[in-house]
């Protein structure tokens, strides 16, 4: 039986197969004898720095062979990893920082005068990663010593005090399998981002499942776009360590043709993506000319993704198989997915429970509702959250009697397989009838023309709500908003189809490519003020 603790995945494999590989970029490449070499250096490093088994520090990094390193290394002490984004900005950065009450954080060499900011108000140890013995925005700090300096491969600079002082390598903790491990925050793409903590047996128990269906074995290789403070991109890191596989960590998205062409390269066979990430491969990459020769399979999470977009998917990337996956941080990562072989007659489908997890629909009460019948989506099983930090009136309305609910609504059908309609907060009535915003969506982007689609309600006295709907048009010839409404009249009833059609270069999402539907309503409704 394997130990639930990631950092003890990794020490098993470098004991096994020092030199098999374990993660890497396109600037470093790690062994798991080397990573297993530098987690312990680093944990012995931050032992002598004063972090303890329960700590909470923070990663701000982007992905690279140091974020996993550091991460390793403070769940071999049994402190807790705070993964954020370098993108949330000075304010958001800070007020986590607070929260967390973290004493340390691990941030990128360029960022180092935006955590200087930070600590003014908020003191922190920083421990600064870069790509070589000297980069800009360390020179200022290469005497305080408040900053350690770190290779972008995980080694502290050899140079430094830290790593001279380094002295033994330091025993695993004392650690519990429900005691936090990691707090990831949610997108805030409908409310305020909130930390949620998982714990070691969340990652071991939601690790295994998707192993399972995955079949994942130590001869895996993945490709890694997305970031690792996202519940989905951690969840493919974590699969691989605990099978052996590994994992390329590549952060240049905003060029997709390299990336394509690196999954051959490399040898992956596994590549993760949400909606706007196919999306964006679909219009930039000529996929006709790759080759993907060990590639076997595709997985899509992170919201619904258009129908034709996933037939294109499936299609451009044979004969890899595509799943199509459900979950959120609140589950550790996943709940669903849809086997590829149901794909046609399950068309739409978020799938069936993953193994070790109990879904159900419940109406308000908790009472599971029959077949076909819209209601609460909820879910059972160790990969369940603890809950929301700091936040235990949340926290108590997202676990009821051992039940989490999504917030999600669903149905089941009489197979057993699941569909999601939409999220709970996000439903609104026109002319009496409730309508999702995401089954507009899914029809406007059923347009050829159309790229994207983001709909928000809209207040219109005295009628009440109407639809609102937001478009990025696909290159290659004009549409018109006449044009999408009479696309909408044909597939939907009168009251859903959208009063406004904004054309927009771009939707706001997160950095996962989650749409920020708040966002969308508060930034952008003004250009389409029904009845002014």
């Amino acid at each position: 039986m394997k130990s639930p603790f990631p950092p003890d995945w990794v020490l098993a494999h470098a004991a096994r197969d020092p030199l098999a590989p374990a993660v890497a970029s396109p600037d470093a490449r790690l062994s798991y004898g080397d990573l297993a070499d530098r987690m312990r250096a680093l944990a012995s490093c931050l032992a002598r720095s004063g972090v303890r088994a329960g700590e909470r520090v923070l990663i701000a990094l982007p992905n690279s062979p140091a974020s996993v390193v550091a991460s390793l290394a403070l769940q071999h002490l049994g402190a807790c990893v705070v993964e954020v984004g370098r993108q949330w900005g000075t304010d958001a950065l800070g007020a986590v920082a607070t929260q967390t009450d973290a004493r340390h954080a691990f941030v990128p060499a360029r960022d180092v005068r935006m955590w200087r900011e930070i600590a003014r108000s908020h003191p922190l140890s920083l421990w600064v990663v870069q790509s070589g013995l000297t980069a800009p925005g360390t020179g200022e700090a290469s005497g305080d010593a408040s900053v350690v300096r770190l290779l972008e491969d995980g080694r502290l600079d050899p140079g430094s005090a830290a790593a001279k002082a380094q002295g033994t390598l330091v025993a695993p903790a004392d650690r519990h399998p429900d005691s936090p491990a990691l707090i990831l925050y949610t997108s805030g793409s409908t409310g305020k981002p909130r930390g949620v903590i998982q714990s070691s047996r969340n990652i071991d128990a939601n690790t295994r499942s998707i192993v399972e269906y995955l079949e994942l074995t130590a001869a895996d290789r993945a490709m890694l776009t997305l970031p690792l403070s996202y519940c989905y991109g951690r969840s493919v890191l974590q699969t691989h360590l605990f099978v052996g596989g590994s994992v390329f960590l590549d952060n240049r998205f905003l060029y997709p043709q390299v990336v394509m062409d690196t999954i051959g390269a490399e040898g992956c066979t596994g590549f993760a993506g949400v909606p706007l990430t196919f999306e964006i491969i679909r219009q930039r990459v000529d996929v006709a000319s790759l080759s993907w020769p060990n590639l076997r399979y595709v997985t899509q999470a992170g919201g619904a993704m258009a129908a034709d977009t996933i037939r294109w998917v499936r299609r451009a990337f044979h004969p890899a198989r595509l799943f199509v996956m459900y979950g959120q941080s609140e589950a550790t990562a996943r709940l669903s997915y849809l086997p590829p072989e149901r794909a046609a007659d399950k068309d739409g489908s978020i799938g069936i429970a993953i193994p070790g997890v109990e879904l159900k629909v419940v109406d308000a009460d908790g009472v599971e509702v029959a077949p076909d019948e819209i209601g609460q989506l909820v879910a059972r099983g160790d990969n369940v959250t603890l809950g929301y930090l700091d936040e235990p009136d949340e926290t108590a309305a997202l676990l009821r009697d051992g039940w989490l609910w999504t917030g999600d609504v669903a149905y089941r059908d009489r197979d057993g397989f699941f569909f999601h309609v939409g999220r709970s907060n996000e439903i609104f009535k026109i002319s009496g009838h409730r309508v999702s915003p995401v089954e507009i969506e899914q029809a406007l982007e059923r347009h050829p023309r159309v790229a994207e689609a983001g709909v928000v309600r809209v207040s219109r006295a005295p009628s009440g709500e109407a639809a609102a709907a937001f478009v990025v048009r696909r290159p290659g010839g004009p549409v018109s908003e006449a044009d999408l409404r009479r696309f909408c009249r044909e597939q939907l009833p009168a009251y859903k189809v959208p009063q406004t059609i904004t054309f927009v270069d771009a939707l706001p999402r997160t950095e996962a490519g989650k749409l920020l539907r708040a966002e969308l309503a508060t930034t952008r409704a003004s250009a389409a003020v029904l009845g002014g």
